[in-house]
Protein backbone atom coordinates (compact mmCIF):
# COMPACT_ATOMS: atom_id res chain seq x y z
CA UNK A 1 0.00 0.00 0.00
CA UNK A 2 1.43 3.09 -1.15
CA UNK A 3 2.43 5.68 1.75
CA UNK A 4 0.37 8.62 0.92
CA UNK A 5 -2.26 6.22 -0.65
CA UNK A 6 -6.02 8.12 0.78
CA UNK A 7 -9.23 6.62 1.54
CA UNK A 8 -10.18 4.06 -1.94
CA UNK A 9 -11.68 1.05 -1.79
CA UNK A 10 -9.97 -0.12 -4.76
CA UNK A 11 -6.97 -0.02 -3.26
CA UNK A 12 -8.20 -2.72 -0.50
CA UNK A 13 -7.34 -6.51 -0.94
CA UNK A 14 -10.81 -8.48 -2.07
CA UNK A 15 -9.94 -11.40 -0.17
CA UNK A 16 -8.83 -9.68 2.87
CA UNK A 17 -12.06 -7.72 2.65
CA UNK A 18 -14.02 -10.94 2.32
CA UNK A 19 -12.47 -12.69 5.62
CA UNK A 20 -13.18 -9.74 7.79
CA UNK A 21 -16.25 -9.20 6.56
CA UNK A 22 -17.66 -12.67 7.17
CA UNK A 23 -15.91 -11.70 11.29
CA UNK A 24 -18.38 -9.51 10.77
CA UNK A 25 -21.77 -10.86 9.62
CA UNK A 26 -20.70 -13.41 12.45
CA UNK A 27 -21.25 -10.61 14.61
CA UNK A 28 -24.51 -9.56 13.34
CA UNK A 29 -25.52 -12.98 13.95
CA UNK A 30 -24.28 -13.39 17.62
CA UNK A 31 -26.07 -9.69 18.40
CA UNK A 32 -29.26 -11.29 16.91
CA UNK A 33 -29.53 -9.60 14.43
CA UNK A 34 -30.57 -11.33 10.88
CA UNK A 35 -27.67 -10.46 8.42
CA UNK A 36 -29.92 -11.47 5.34
CA UNK A 37 -32.30 -8.59 5.71
CA UNK A 38 -32.37 -6.04 3.55
CA UNK A 39 -30.90 -3.27 5.37
CA UNK A 40 -27.86 -5.47 6.51
CA UNK A 41 -27.16 -7.60 3.16
CA UNK A 42 -24.28 -5.70 2.17
CA UNK A 43 -22.72 -4.27 5.63
CA UNK A 44 -20.59 -6.65 6.49
CA UNK A 45 -18.65 -6.18 3.69
CA UNK A 46 -18.91 -1.77 4.03
CA UNK A 47 -18.02 -2.90 7.78
CA UNK A 48 -14.71 -4.63 6.64
CA UNK A 49 -13.94 -1.62 3.94
CA UNK A 50 -14.81 0.90 6.47
CA UNK A 51 -12.43 -0.70 9.08
CA UNK A 52 -9.61 -1.18 6.31
CA UNK A 53 -9.40 2.28 5.48
CA UNK A 54 -9.75 3.67 8.97
CA UNK A 55 -6.34 1.36 10.31
CA UNK A 56 -4.31 2.07 7.02
CA UNK A 57 -1.73 3.56 9.10
CA UNK A 58 -0.25 0.22 9.79
CA UNK A 59 0.75 0.43 6.32
CA UNK A 60 2.37 4.03 6.20
CA UNK A 61 5.71 5.13 7.45
CA UNK A 62 5.74 8.46 8.88
CA UNK A 63 9.73 8.33 8.68
CA UNK A 64 9.60 8.18 5.12
CA UNK A 65 6.58 10.35 4.61
CA UNK A 66 8.46 13.14 6.30
CA UNK A 67 11.73 12.13 4.95
CA UNK A 68 10.45 12.45 1.32
CA UNK A 69 10.35 16.32 1.70
CA UNK A 70 13.00 17.66 3.78
CA UNK A 71 14.85 20.81 2.13
CA UNK A 72 17.64 23.23 2.86
CA UNK A 73 16.77 26.19 5.08
CA UNK A 74 19.19 28.55 6.85
CA UNK A 75 16.23 30.83 8.42
CA UNK A 76 13.22 30.40 10.46
CA UNK A 77 12.93 30.13 14.58
CA UNK A 78 9.81 28.16 15.39
CA UNK A 79 7.81 26.78 12.75
CA UNK A 80 4.29 25.31 13.90
CA UNK A 81 1.62 23.39 12.00
CA UNK A 82 -1.61 23.84 14.09
CA UNK A 83 -5.14 22.38 14.05
CA UNK A 84 -4.61 19.35 11.96
CA UNK A 85 -7.81 17.24 11.81
CA UNK A 86 -7.44 13.72 12.43
CA UNK A 87 -9.90 10.36 13.27
CA UNK A 88 -9.11 7.53 14.94
CA UNK A 89 -10.33 4.25 16.74
CA UNK A 90 -9.58 3.42 20.74
CA UNK A 91 -8.09 0.15 21.34
CA UNK A 92 -9.69 -0.79 24.16
CA UNK A 93 -13.33 -0.26 22.45
CA UNK A 94 -12.85 0.37 18.52
CA UNK A 95 -14.88 3.17 18.83
CA UNK A 96 -13.53 7.09 17.40
CA UNK A 97 -12.04 9.26 18.88
CA UNK A 98 -11.47 12.81 16.84
CA UNK A 99 -9.66 16.13 17.43
CA UNK A 100 -6.81 17.87 16.52
CA UNK A 101 -2.78 17.90 16.73
CA UNK A 102 -0.36 20.50 16.81
CA UNK A 103 2.94 20.06 15.71
CA UNK A 104 5.89 22.74 16.04
CA UNK A 105 9.61 22.71 16.15
CA UNK A 106 12.67 24.23 15.20
CA UNK A 107 14.46 23.81 12.38
CA UNK A 108 17.76 23.21 12.35
CA UNK A 109 19.25 24.22 8.83
CA UNK A 110 16.36 21.99 7.18
CA UNK A 111 12.56 22.50 7.26
CA UNK A 112 9.52 19.82 5.98
CA UNK A 113 6.77 20.58 3.66
CA UNK A 114 3.84 21.09 5.58
CA UNK A 115 1.38 18.66 3.96
CA UNK A 116 3.93 15.76 5.37
CA UNK A 117 3.13 16.79 8.89
CA UNK A 118 -0.66 16.73 8.40
CA UNK A 119 0.33 13.07 6.67
CA UNK A 120 2.68 11.79 9.52
CA UNK A 121 -0.54 12.70 11.88
CA UNK A 122 -3.04 10.09 9.83
CA UNK A 123 -0.33 7.41 9.68
CA UNK A 124 -0.69 7.25 13.31
CA UNK A 125 -3.82 8.12 13.84
CA UNK A 126 -5.30 5.42 11.08
CA UNK A 127 -4.43 2.87 13.73
CA UNK A 128 -5.85 0.86 16.74
CA UNK A 129 -4.33 3.76 19.66
CA UNK A 130 -4.69 5.84 22.62
CA UNK A 131 -3.98 9.64 22.72
CA UNK A 132 -1.14 9.49 24.90
CA UNK A 133 0.91 6.92 22.62
CA UNK A 134 -0.12 8.69 19.49
CA UNK A 135 1.14 12.28 20.53
CA UNK A 136 4.26 10.30 21.43
CA UNK A 137 4.36 8.51 18.28
CA UNK A 138 4.20 12.02 16.38
CA UNK A 139 6.67 13.99 18.20
CA UNK A 140 9.33 11.06 18.21
CA UNK A 141 8.71 10.61 14.18
CA UNK A 142 9.53 14.34 13.70
CA UNK A 143 12.53 14.15 15.86
CA UNK A 144 14.26 11.15 14.71
CA UNK A 145 13.56 12.34 10.87
CA UNK A 146 13.84 15.98 10.85
CA UNK A 147 16.82 17.63 11.77
CA UNK A 148 15.83 20.25 14.45
CA UNK A 149 16.59 21.86 17.72
CA UNK A 150 12.93 21.11 19.44
CA UNK A 151 9.57 19.53 18.87
CA UNK A 152 6.48 19.92 20.09
CA UNK A 153 3.08 18.03 19.57
CA UNK A 154 -0.34 18.53 21.26
CA UNK A 155 -3.54 16.77 21.05
CA UNK A 156 -6.95 17.61 21.93
CA UNK A 157 -9.42 14.94 21.34
CA UNK A 158 -12.84 13.64 22.46
CA UNK A 159 -13.67 10.08 22.90
CA UNK A 160 -16.93 8.56 21.79
CA UNK A 161 -15.87 5.30 24.36
CA UNK A 162 -16.37 7.94 27.51
CA UNK A 163 -19.79 9.41 25.41
CA UNK A 164 -21.58 7.26 24.51
CA UNK A 165 -20.69 4.60 26.82
CA UNK A 166 -19.13 4.09 30.47
CA UNK A 167 -19.26 7.39 32.20
CA UNK A 168 -21.57 9.28 29.06
CA UNK A 169 -20.21 12.06 29.83
CA UNK A 170 -21.09 14.41 26.79
CA UNK A 171 -18.84 17.76 27.60
CA UNK A 172 -15.15 15.81 28.13
CA UNK A 173 -12.13 16.32 26.24
CA UNK A 174 -8.36 15.21 26.63
CA UNK A 175 -5.58 17.23 25.85
CA UNK A 176 -1.95 15.59 25.40
CA UNK A 177 1.41 16.62 25.08
CA UNK A 178 4.97 16.09 24.16
CA UNK A 179 8.45 17.54 23.37
CA UNK A 180 11.68 17.28 22.66
CA UNK A 181 14.81 19.26 23.04
CA UNK A 182 14.36 23.19 23.30
CA UNK A 183 11.12 22.61 24.03
CA UNK A 184 12.31 21.47 27.29
CA UNK A 185 12.03 25.14 28.35
CA UNK A 186 8.36 26.42 29.42
CA UNK A 187 9.40 29.60 28.29
CA UNK A 188 9.23 28.48 24.46
CA UNK A 189 6.63 26.44 25.28
CA UNK A 190 4.56 29.01 26.61
CA UNK A 191 5.53 30.72 23.08
CA UNK A 192 4.29 27.78 21.75
CA UNK A 193 0.92 27.72 22.85
CA UNK A 194 0.67 31.43 22.81
CA UNK A 195 1.28 31.56 18.85
CA UNK A 196 -1.50 28.82 19.08
CA UNK A 197 -3.79 30.68 20.68
CA UNK A 198 -3.26 33.88 18.02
Amino acid sequence: MDINQTSNNSNLDPQLIGKIAAHYRAILELIGEDPNREGLVKTPERAAKALLENTRGYHQDAEQIISSAIFEHPGSQMVIVKDIEFYSLCEHHILPFYGTVSIGYIPDGKIVGLSKMARTVDAFARRLQVQERLTSEICDAVDRTLPNRGVIVTCRAAHMCMKMRGVEKQESTTVTMQYRGEFEDVKLRDEFFSLLRQ
